[in-house]
């Protein structure tokens, strides 16, 4: 049976490989099994639906809903928003289920469908596969008619409860001077008002979207623009959020980047002055920099580390009752507040810290030193079979043996898209983008 539900949901090319038909069964299928088969009460027959500013949005966001609809189950749309803000409002609304459309970080052709349960968390993989074979096999799902067939409700007013939480977590912002950079996505319409309203000094950029501008050039995955105004306006920091707002890099009085990683590092120290480390741990993925673990180990803090991707974050997290946790990509889960990742509620976060060190970012993230690494993404025809191609693997082996225990070199594939990505650390860049190229170019020759 084919595989829909990748590291983050469904994802493809709006409208070619994620079709308003796939959609449709996608609404049809999630909606039954959540409703259904893990007996929802039904007082909760509703669903969540929110979906970032991408072109293809409204287009899945209408073949969803009326796969919903069909099984009998009301649809609740809010519109463009922030992908935490469904997950928090699908936990605190009483609804059976959130569904965010959205494709993050990536380019505006690509969306996604990702569910969240009525907890706020995303969904098992038991219940995923659940949803896929529901999809896959013979429609077997209630059509409901007359008074039994689900509505389409239009709240946009509920958005309001998700901004008043993160007002209610943060102390006054006053005195700070802050740059943004919405992506063009979904915190466009929300993150500038909410930190002028906690009384910080705010300069937006890239919060005009238009349904093609999301994450070009711009948010957490490009942020020159940000170093450059953040430079230009003489601010304290800056943030960048990606499209759907669930990641957060920052960039410093000096214009330099502050990654996911550093970030945490200075959180966690924060938190554990604070006596708020739950069980003094900080979970991490096999992707965080070596200098983090270092740092952590400095200040007596113990790193679980865990595959790449947030929802394996989480799920350590939850497993361990760690309160800190994420990528060094900006996925960052405060999970005493938060369900999943959330760049406004990590923003926030850090801006406490920011105030409570009355120092420069610069010097709230030197807390940890960042080892040299190189992060190469090579796209290939096709993922299957690379991890036991032997070409791969010597070239990984052999370059491995080279740096002779001073750093390391991993190989993995994205979760979203048609490509491996290639990382190497180590105390010199110059040998590493030598290290990268020749399993690189492995990589090329073996799935070409």
């Amino acid at each position: 049976m084919a595989k829909l539900f990748g590291t983050d949901g469904v994802r493809g090319v709006a409208n070619a490989e994620l079709t308003p038909e796939l959609a449709f069964k996608l609404g049809r299928a999630g909606a039954f099994v959540l409703l259904e088969k893990i007996n929802v009460k039904i007082e909760k027959r509703k669903i969540i639906i929110g979906w970032d500013t991408r072109m293809s949005g409204t287009m899945l966001a209408g073949a969803l809903t009326s796969g919903i609809c069909s099984v009998g189950v009301d649809a609740v749309l809010l519109g463009v928003v922030p992908t935490p803000c469904v997950a928090y409002l699908a936990k605190t609304t009483g609804a059976a289920a959130g569904v965010m459309i959205s494709a993050s970080h990536n380019p505006m052709a690509d969306n996604g469908i990702k569910f969240f349960g009525s907890d706020g968390y995303k969904l098992s993989d038991e219940i995923e596969l659940a949803i896929e074979e529901a999809v896959l096999g013979k429609d077997n799902m209630p059509r409901p008619t007359g008074a039994e067939v689900g509505q389409i409700l239009v709240q946009p007013e509920l958005v309001e409860a998700y901004v008043e939480f993160l007002q209610r977590k943060s102390r006054s912002l006053e005195g700070i001077k802050l740059v943004i950079d919405g992506a063009n996505g979904a915190a466009s319409f929300l993150a500038e008002d909410l930190f002028v309203s906690l009384g910080a000094e705010v300069i937006a950029i890239n919060c005009e979207p238009d349904g093609n501008n999301i994450n070009a050039g711009c948010g957490s995955t490009h942020p020159e623009a940000l170093q450059a105004a953040v430079l230009q306006h003489g601010a304290d920091l800056g943030f960048a959020f990606d499209g759907d707002a669930d990641r957060l890099i920052a960039v410093d009085e000096k214009g330099c980047v502050v990654d996911g990683d550093q970030i945490m590092a200075a959180c966690a120290v924060y938190l554990k002055e604070k006596g708020r480390l739950n069980n003094n741990l900080l979970v991490v993925t096999v992707m965080s920099n070596l200098g983090l673990k270092l740092a952590m180990e400095a200040h007596g803090i113990d790193v679980l580390e865990t595959k790449v991707g947030d929802r394996y974050v989480m799920e350590k997290m939850r497993s361990f009752d760690a309160v800190l946790g994420g990528e060094q990509s900006g996925h960052i889960i405060y999970a005493s507040e938060s369900t999943t990742g959330d760049g406004l509620l990590s923003g926030i976060l850090l801006l406490q810290v920011f105030k409570y060190r009355l120092r420069p970012l610069s010097k709230v993230v030197s807390v940890m030193n960042k080892l040299p690494q190189v992060l190469r993404n090579v796209r290939v025809a096709s993922k299957v079979g690379w991890k036991d191609n032997e070409q791969i693997a010597l070239a990984v082996e052999t370059a491995q043996k080279q740096l002779a225990g001073r750093g390391r070199v991993l190989v993995r594939p994205s979760g979203t898209e048609p490509l491996l990505r290639v990382m190497a650390e180590g105390p010199e860049k110059e040998e590493l983008h030598d290290l990268v190229n020749s399993v690189e170019k492995a990589i090329c020759e073996a799935l070409a």
